[in-house]
């Protein structure tokens, strides 16, 4: 029998439901619910059967919308994919539905579609809709947390591999963060650090970019990973830089395209968001900054010879699971205290390691 996946949350937890995923796709073939966004980010994957997108912001908005997604799972479920005509079991629907997004919309959406097992953590707030809740391990990563639906009752720890999320950039996304490069460094035989700057919580945004950028670029060439948002960013980075040793390609590549430069960077250095788990995805080292947040919360980078950088001595943190848009006690000293210097010399140690391996 075939699973469903349900996961429209951000693009950080979308590539960490990668392993729970692949694991399910090892019994039988596994179905994703998520975002416009998230079927961008999961396109190729050769452990998913379909992906049914759910754009609950524009196209599948109201209850029109919500309907129309019901009749979505309700088909493929029961014939397969979204075109066919010929049921592809006796049995209808899904034998699971696997709730990685905890909202009680999601919930809703996969009760209505008639999904008799509904498995969710009991801390989410559709629980009450699941018939097998699973406890939220706060101790964990995020990663091995989403495995965990998958074995329900079991207290079994995952072992690295079965937890480290993956992604499968084309050929041509691979192409097109490689012409970035070629336009805007002229050395392309030297190897690069990637940096990634931004971040949708303001107070994750490290301030110091620019002041680090200049230590890398005396052995590194430099290229800045992003959205539309941190392109500003990555040009006053390239800007201060020797001509030709550096790239924006903020806001010029797709997430998959963005990946696969990111596997190709010796290292990124990045704050508490979406690129970090990307470079997961792609083996590349990295030095995560961590101000508001910890990586105790379960969001860690998960490639080897990773590194963390954060205040450790300062009591008001974390002062917020995801990241508040100002501090608030005003002093914003957990990033303003995190130097260059004290980044560049975690990247260093990073470096060395991956040099002696």
């Amino acid at each position: 029998m075939s699973s469903l996946v349900v996961q429209t949350s951000f693009l950080g937890d979308i590539v960490l439901t990668t392993p729970l995923i692949r694991e399910l796709a090892s019994r039988g073939p596994v179905d994703v619910l998520t975002t416009p966004e998230g079927a961008t980010i999961l396109g190729n994957n050769p452990t998913i059967r379909n992906l049914i997108v759910y754009d609950r912001r524009e196209g599948d908005s109201g209850l029109v919308g919500f309907g129309r997604t019901v009749g979505r799972i309700r088909h493929a479920g029961f014939y397969g994919s979204a075109e066919a005509a010929t049921p592809h079991t006796d049995e209808p629907g899904y034998s699971a539905a696997y709730l990685a997004q905890g909202s009680l919309r999601s919930a809703m959406l996969v009760t209505a579609a008639g999904v008799k097992r509904r498995v969710g953590f009991n801390t989410s707030e559709g629980r009450r809709f699941y018939t097998e809740r699973v406890e939220y391990r706060s101790d964990r990563h995020h990663a091995e947390r989403l495995w965990s639906l998958a074995n329900p009752g079991s207290d079994e720890p995952a072992s690295l591999d079965q937890i480290t999320p993956s992604l499968f950039p084309t050929g041509d996304d691979n192409r097109i963060g490689g012409t970035v490069i070629r336009e805007q460094i002229a050395d392309i035989s030297r190897p690069f650090i990637a940096l990634a700057p931004g971040s949708v919580w303001a107070t994750k945004r490290w301030p110091f970019y620019p002041e680090l950028a200049v230590r890398i670029a005396r052995d590194f060439n430099v290229v800045v990973v992003g959205g539309g948002a941190d392109v500003a960013i990555g040009d006053t980075i390239v800007s201060q830089l020797p001509q030709g040793c550096a790239a924006n390609a903020a806001g010029r590549l797709g997430i998959l395209a963005s990946a696969a430069l990111i596997g190709r960077a010796v290292a990124l250095v990045t704050n508490d968001s979406a690129p970090q788990h990307l470079a997961s995805a792609m083996n590349t080292p990295t030095v995560t900054t961590f101000g508001p947040t910890v990586p105790e919360f379960g969001f860690g980078p998960l490639a080897p010879n990773s590194r963390v950088a954060g205040k450790k001595d300062l009591a008001c943190r974390p002062c917020d699971r995801h990241g508040p848009q100002k501090c608030p006690l005003g002093h914003w000293r957990c990033m303003r205290e995190l130097s260059s210097a004290d980044v560049f010399g975690l990247l260093t140690q990073t470096l060395s390691q991956v040099s002696s391996v």
